[in-house]
């Protein structure tokens, strides 16, 4: 088969420090593809992951590179920023198989705000959003179109702004479920998510006040040996499917007296580059039976693997 692999950092080139993950990821994906004996194609805007074949793109023609190019695949996969991926995998469902979510699953994941409310009917719990700061409560602020850490902080309280969401705050293990979501939803691993908590320079016409501190994530460890995984499991399972997910996903949970999801990404996430060095299954394999075939009943998983978001830049250069 011709596969499409379209990452948006390495076909774009517009944020240099997201090329590593982003690269990191493309590499896992296409390696295990070509690996099973498929054709791999992926734009690129200079970086180039020596695993497939690149083909030239910018960030002005993104789009049309993904739509020419799906045109002469069999299938495609897009990682994107959530924001974004509504429009590309509605445009890659234009021109071949879609490996990954629907435009309208990768919608409801993308709006936070709307995310909760699926989430809240569904009667999986997340975190409660605010409407207003209360004295002595900590809150985590981050835009309703968002991508995973991305402009999140930790604060005491906050000015309401239509395009940020507030949470409460919820003290816990930072974890997430990596898992691959269908008829039959099939987990992976769950994952330690390394998240720094830095302190944040106030502009004086911020909005953000006091006791602001940056949340960066900036790794995982893969697979985090918890009692509680089955329970994790089925929380993240159950939020897949309640949101229609397919293909990779990676839910994000803070585990306190319960699993609290506070983040879905519909799109395979940086933890994929340790899976890959502790499940014996191929990543490619299990995204091609997933549409075309039928899954198997578990993973094997042998082993432990840690990276940090940081060490990254150290494994890829660019050509």
């Amino acid at each position: 088969m011709k596969i499409l692999i379209a990452e948006f950092a390495v076909g774009t080139d517009i944020e240099k420090s997201l090329i590593p993950e982003g690269a990191a990821m493309l590499k896992t994906l296409a390696e295990s593809f070509v690996h099973l004996g498929h054709e791999v194609y992926y734009p690129s805007a200079g970086t180039k992951i020596c695993a497939g074949k690149h083909f030239e793109s910018t960030a002005e023609n993104f789009r049309q590179a993904i739509d020419r190019k799906a045109k002469d695949c069999d299938a495609g996969l897009i990682i994107a920023p959530d924001s974004m991926l509504p429009e590309l995998n509605k445009a890659l469902e234009e021109n071949t198989v879609n490996l990954g979510c629907s435009p309208r699953s990768a919608a409801s994941c993308a709006d936070k705000l709307l995310c909760t409310e699926i989430l809240k009917k569904a009667r999986i719990k997340s975190p409660e959003i605010a409407k207003e700061s209360e004295k002595g409560k900590k809150y985590v602020i981050k835009p309703r179109f968002g991508c995973g850490a991305e402009a999140t902080y930790l604060v005491t309280e906050f000015d309401n702004e239509e395009e940020l969401i507030a949470n409460e705050y919820v003290e816990g293990e930072h974890l997430s479920v990596s898992l691959i979501a269908g008829k039959n939803p099939l987990p992976l691993t769950v994952n330690r998510q390394f998240i720094e908590f830095g302190e944040k320079k106030i502009e004086a016409k911020d909005s953000r006040k006091n006791g602001v501190h940056e949340i960066k994530y900036n790794g995982s460890l893969t697979p985090y040996q918890t009692p509680r995984r089955e329970e994790l499991y089925e929380t993240a399972v159950s939020t897949v499917k309640c949101l229609d997910c397919f293909g990779y996903v990676g839910v994000d949970i803070i585990l306190a007296d319960l699993p609290y999801v506070v983040d879905v990404n519909p799109r395979p996430t940086a933890s994929l580059f340790g899976i890959n060095r502790v499940m014996r299954e191929e990543i490619g394999d299990l995204l091609l039976k997933n549409r075309f075939g039928e899954l198997p009943e578990s993973v094997h998983i042998e082993g432990e693997y840690r990276f940090s978001k940081d060490g990254l830049g150290e494994l890829f250069e660019r050509a």
